[in-house]
Parts: structure tokens; sequence; C-alpha cells
């Protein structure tokens, strides 16, 4: 479909009406002018003509675009406000479709992020409220057995009163989670770059690590040899809470007589950590979601395993409060690779 401007409609109208005029001179028997005066005549009627034109299409219709191609133009868009300058005479109308198509397009896109979040609380809020749930109908089955006489039977008072202490502790741990989460998101939780040394954290994790990882017959490894300490500028508590979560991640779901590796990889003026084991593996389908909080790929199994189901979503918002990026691959029934990036000490 071809696009015109205002501009080339105007010249088009008065081109037209002239040729017009300039025709009905031979058909009607023209006055005795002279060639070159009937040439001006012709040519002052094209002038007049184009700024006639010129200004009823401003007058009826372009008045009426203009006021609406501002408010699209300096509408923000996508964090930037575009400011194109709109010609006092002239309103590209290819422009105007374009941008109005730029706009509407901009909108659609807007109210399905809108949707998307939506859809997003309301699986939050549902989720949070079955992962607390679970604790709180157990402390209240706890109470009522104790109550209901419980209380007096020593095989049962110590038994139930210990395992609301540990539904309580779940509670908290959900509950303190959610809370770091949110300072991370909006920064209240600031991170105190220090210099440290990576590899000896590593090993301080597989020492702490060390009696689960026994429990299921996985080693812990380093996946090549370090000769020598690697410098690291970052903040040691929060890395720390990153790489136990990795690894216990990895024992939690790895398979008997399996393995965890954390490997180093020198890129410039970082270092890549990579966190690799070969256990049961994650599907393709549940790959883009595992850093949403209380995200599970096997629900069932993973609360026999324990857990907030917010490490993994945790372990993103550090990697990216320290500027970098944290990836995963996997593959089912082979094994998951986590890598993240640090920055050097100077």
């Amino acid at each position: 479909m071809n696009k015109f401007s205002s501009k080339q409609i105007v010249l088009f109208l008065s081109f037209i009406l002239t040729i017009l005029v300039f025709i009905t001179r031979f058909v009607v028997p023209p006055l005795d002018l002279s060639l070159f005066f009937n040439i001006i005549v012709v040519s002052l009627f094209f002038l007049v003509t184009f700024f006639l034109v010129q200004y009823i299409l401003n007058k009826f219709i372009l008045e009426k675009i203009k006021p609406i191609y501002k408010i699209i133009n300096y509408i923000p868009q996508k964090g930037k406000e575009v400011k194109r300058k709109v010609s006092q005479n002239f309103v590209e109308l290819s422009e105007v479709e374009h941008d109005v198509e730029v706009w509407a397009q901009d909108k659609l896109q807007e109210i399905e992020r809108l949707k998307d979040l939506e859809r997003y609380r309301k699986d939050f809020v549902g989720n949070v409220s079955h992962e607390l749930k679970t604790p709180i109908f157990n402390i209240q089955g706890y109470i009522l057995t104790l109550m209901e006489g419980g209380l007096e039977d020593p095989k049962i008072n110590k038994l139930y009163l210990n395992r609301s202490e540990k539904s309580i502790d779940r509670m908290i741990s959900i509950v303190e989670d959610l809370e770091s989460i949110t300072k991370l998101e909006t920064g209240e939780l600031k991170t105190h770059f220090t210099t440290f040394d990576i590899v000896k954290v590593v090993e301080d994790v597989f020492e702490m690590e060390q009696l689960l990882s026994k429990e299921r017959k996985i080693s812990l490894q380093f996946a090549n040899k370090l000769d020598k300490p690697i410098w690291l500028n970052a903040d040691k508590k929060r890395i720390i809470e990153v790489l136990s979560n990795l690894i216990v991640n990895g024992i939690k779901y790895g398979k008997r007589k399996g393995y965890i590796k954390v490997g180093f990889y020198d890129f410039d003026d970082k270092i890549m950590v990579e966190v690799s084991d070969n256990g049961i593996g994650i599907d393709k389908k549940s790959l883009p979601r595992i850093f949403e909080r209380f995200y599970r790929v096997d629900k069932s199994r993973s609360r026999e395993q324990g857990g907030t189901g917010l490490g993994l979503s945790i372990v993103k918002h550090i990697i990216e409060a320290h500027g970098q990026t944290i990836n995963v691959q996997s593959v089912l029934d082979v094994g998951t690779t986590f890598t993240f990036t640090l920055e050097k000490a100077k």
C-alpha cells in the first residue's frame, strides 16, 4: 500500500486542478492572450490552489490529527520519551500511521506485561499461603493433640513439641527468605564488598555440607586443579549463601554415589564459577522458571527434601545485586550446571 505525506497530497490536488483549468482553456474559446500570459495565469492559479488546498487540509483534517499525534509521540515508551518535532505546516501522514502502529503495539505489550504481573502476583500469593498453611496446620494438630490429653503422655508430649518447633522453624525460614528477597529487590539489603579467596570459601562450604553429602553418598570436589588462591571482590557472606544453596540443591536432588563439582574459569577481569552435578536434572519446560519464588520442578519430592522453595530465587537476586548474571543448563537424568560470574580483586 502506497503511503503519501500531506505535502504530496496538496501538491497532487493542486496539480490536478491546474491541469483541469488548463484543459478548459482549450475547450472553451480562450481570450486573445499571449502564451506567456497564459503560463503566468496557470502558474498563479497553481500557487493559489496549492495554498488554498493546504489551508483546507490543515484546517479540517490535520488540525484534528496533530493533537493525537503529539500525545502519541510525547507519551514515554519503554522508559524513553519520544519527542519527534511536529511540523507547524505539515504532519507526515505516513509517519502518523507508523507512530500510531508503534504506540498501539507498545500499549498491547504493556497490557500483556500487566497481565503477566497479575498472574505472577496471584501465583505468588497462592504459593505463600500454601507454604505457610502446611506448618500452621501441623502446629495446630500437634497442639490440639496435646490439649486433648497428649500433654500427660511422656511418649507424645516431647515428640509433638519437637515437631511443633520444626514447623515453627520452617515458618521462620520462609518469612526470613521472603524478607531477604524483598530487601535485595528494593536495594535495602546492601552488599558489603571485600577481597577474599573463593577457593577457600568453597572449601568451607564443602565442610559445612559434608554431613549431608555423606548421608546421601555424594562427593564434593573441585572440577579443576587449583595451585593458588583466586581473589575476588564481592560480598563474602552472600556468596557463601549462593554456593551453599546451589550445593545443597545438588545434594538433595543428586543421585546416590554421584558428585557435585565446583570449577573456576578465567574471563579477563571476571571469574566464572561453575557448580555442576550428575543428578536427576531439570526438564526443558521448567528451566525458565526455576528462579521464580516457590517454583518446584517436582512438588511432592521437593517438599519431602525440605527447604522453602526460595533458595534459587535468593541466589539469582544476590548475583544480580553484584551486577552479574547466573545461568543454568540441564538435561533430564543427566545433570545440572549453574554458572555465574564475579569480579576479580584488583
